[in-house]
C-alpha cells in the first residue's frame, strides 16, 4: 500500500466529535468510577432452553419470573459457566469454534453526562493482537464478484472454503422498565430457538410461510420480545403488525445501541436500533449500506487510488492498517473496466456519515484500539422523543445488558452480562456521574 485508509477513517473520526457539545475528549474519565462487569460465553442458551428442564433446577422459577441473579449470584460464576460452555461438546454449545480462547470479558463501564448527552465508556482486551476492524469483502475471481470472509460459526469457515472475517462489536440493550421481564431476564428475553445460529434455526420455507415476517418483508429470523408472539416460545405464532404497533407505541420495546468496529467506528458513530417483533434499525438511514449491486453482484465504490494509492487490496494486506471505504472521503464510482485481476477485493460495506439520517444517526461514538485493549465512548443525546428511542433524563434510572464481539464473530458466538442497571445522576450498579 503507499497510504494507509487509517489516516483516512480518523480524520473523519475527529471531524464527527466536532459537532458534539463538549465531547468525550474533554471528560477527565480518571475522576469517573469505573464498574467491572464480566460477560460470559452464552452458547445456544436461550429462552426457550431457561424454561426447558435442561435448565436443571430453575425452569420453574425462570418461568414464573425470577431474575437470573436470584441463582447466579457469585462473582466468579460467569467466568466458570463462559469457559465450560466455549469448550464445546456442552449442552448448551455443540460447536467448538477453533482459536477462541475467551470464555468470558472483564468489560470495565464508566458513565457521565451533561446536560445534552449522556457519555458511556467501555474498556476490553480483545483476544487478537490486532483490532477486529475487518469485515468482509467481495473478491473478484476472475469472472465476477464473490462475497469473501464470514463469521466463524458459518459452515464455510468451520469447513475451512472461507477465512474468519468479522468486525469487533460493542452492544447496549436499554430498558426503562416498561418490558415485562427485562429487569430480571435481560437479553435472554430477546434470544429464542429458531434464530441465526440457535437451535431448530429457520428455514426459508419456514419464513416464507410466516405471516407476520411475509408482512414485515424479512427473510430470517432474529432478536423478538415474547409479547409479540401469541407463544413466547414459538417465533411463527407472530401477533399482527395492528397488535404490534400497540406494543410499540405502548413503549414495550427494547432500545438496541451498537457499536461496529467497521461499519460505524470509521465515522466515529454507533448506529441505533431497536427489538420488538424483529431486531430493527431506527427510522432514517443507518451509516452504512450494501456495496454490491443487487443485479450485477459488481462493488458499486471503489477506493479513490488517487487519495489512498490503491483501488482494491488482496487477502495478504488483511490486518495490515484499517480498510474503510467512506463515501465522502475515500471512495469513487466503480469501474468495471479498471484492469481488475483474480484476488482483488472491496470492502462489501459502503460507510457515510453524511448519509446517515433521522433517528437512526443520533448516536455518536470516539474509539481506539491500544495495547490490545479497544476504548469505545459512546455519546446518546438526552431527552430523545423518538418513537423508536428510549428516552434518557437525569434522575434516571435504566436495566442495561452489555455484550462484545470479539475474534471474528457474531449471533450467539458473543459475551453477554446479565441485567445492570444504569442511573443518569441516580443512585444504580454504573452511576453517570454530572460534568461540571
Amino acid at each position: 500500500m503507499k497510504k494507509s485508509a487509517l489516516f483516512l477513517g480518523v480524520s473523519v473520526i475527529v471531524a464527527g466529535c466536532a459537532s458534539m457539545t463538549s465531547g468525550p475528549q474533554a471528560i477527565d474519565w480518571n475522576k469517573i468510577p469505573a464498574t467491572k462487569v464480566t460477560l460470559f460465553y452464552p452458547g445456544q442458551s436461550s429462552y426457550e432452553w431457561l424454561r426447558s428442564e435442561a435448565h436443571a433446577g430453575a425452569a420453574k422459577e425462570t418461568a414464573r419470573g425470577d431474575a437470573c441473579v436470584s441463582c447466579h449470584d457469585d462473582p466468579k460464576e460467569e467466568q466458570r459457566q463462559g469457559s465450560k460452555i466455549l469448550r464445546g461438546n456442552h449442552p448448551l454449545e455443540p460447536t467448538a469454534i477453533a482459536g477462541k480462547k475467551n470464555g468470558y470479558v472483564d468489560l470495565a463501564v464508566q458513565a457521565a453526562y451533561d446536560d445534552k448527552n449522556a457519555y458511556l465508556r467501555f474498556q476490553w482486551k480483545t483476544q487478537n493482537p490486532y483490532p477486529g476492524t475487518e469485515h468482509q469483502y467481495l473478491r473478484f475471481d476472475g469472472k465476477e464478484w464473490k462475497v469473501y470472509g464470514f463469521p466463524k460459526l458459518d459452515k464455510v469457515v468451520q469447513e475451512g472454503r472461507q477465512p474468519g472475517i468479522y468486525e469487533d462489536r460493542m452492544s447496549i440493550m436499554i430498558d426503562d422498565g416498561k418490558v415485562p421481564g427485562f429487569a430480571q431476564q435481560g437479553c435472554w428475553l430477546t434470544c429464542h430457538d429458531g434464530q441465526r445460529d440457535m437451535p431448530k434455526q429457520f428455514t426459508k420455507e419456514d419464513v416464507a410461510a410466516n405471516a407476520l415476517l411475509t408482512a414485515l418483508k424479512k427473510s430470517d429470523v432474529r432478536k423478538y420480545l415474547p409479547e409479540t408472539r401469541g407463544n413466547p416460545s414459538d417465533w411463527k405464532t407472530g401477533k399482527s403488525v395492528e397488535e404490534i404497533a400497540r406494543i410499540k407505541e405502548a413503549g414495550r420495546f427494547v432500545d438496541l445501541i451498537q457499536w461496529r468496529a467497521h461499519r460505524s467506528h470509521a465515522v466515529g458513530m454507533a448506529d441505533d436500533g431497536f427489538v420488538l417483533e424483529f431486531r430493527n434499525g431506527d427510522a432514517g438511514k443507518d451509516m452504512f449500506s450494501g456495496n454490491a449491486d443487487s443485479k450485477t453482484h459488481q462493488p458499486k465504490f471503489m477506493w479513490d487510488e488517487k487519495k489512498v494509492g490503491y483501488k482494491s487490496i488482496t487477502a495478504d494486506q488483511l490486518r495490515k492498517g484499517d480498510h474503510f471505504l467512506i463515501r465522502e472521503q475515500n471512495a469513487v464510482p466503480f469501474d468495471p473496466n479498471a484492469g481488475w485481476k483474480v484476488g482483488d477485493m472491496v470492502p462489501d460495506y459502503l460507510i457515510s456519515r453524511e448519509d446517515a439520517k433521522g433517528s437512526a444517526a443520533e448516536n455518536n461514538a470516539v474509539a481506539s484500539w491500544k495495547d490490545g485493549m479497544w476504548t469505545v465512548v459512546i455519546v446518546r443525546p438526552l431527552g430523545l422523543a423518538n418513537s423508536d428511542d428510549k428516552t434518557l433524563k437525569a434522575g434516571g434510572v435504566y436495566n442495561v445488558g452489555f455484550a462484545v464481539h470479539d475474534d471474528n464473530i457474531t449471533t450467539r458466538g458473543h459475551q453477554v452480562s446479565y441485567v445492570k442497571t444504569l442511573g443518569i445522576g441516580a443512585k444504580a450498579d454504573i452511576t453517570a456521574v454530572k460534568l461540571n
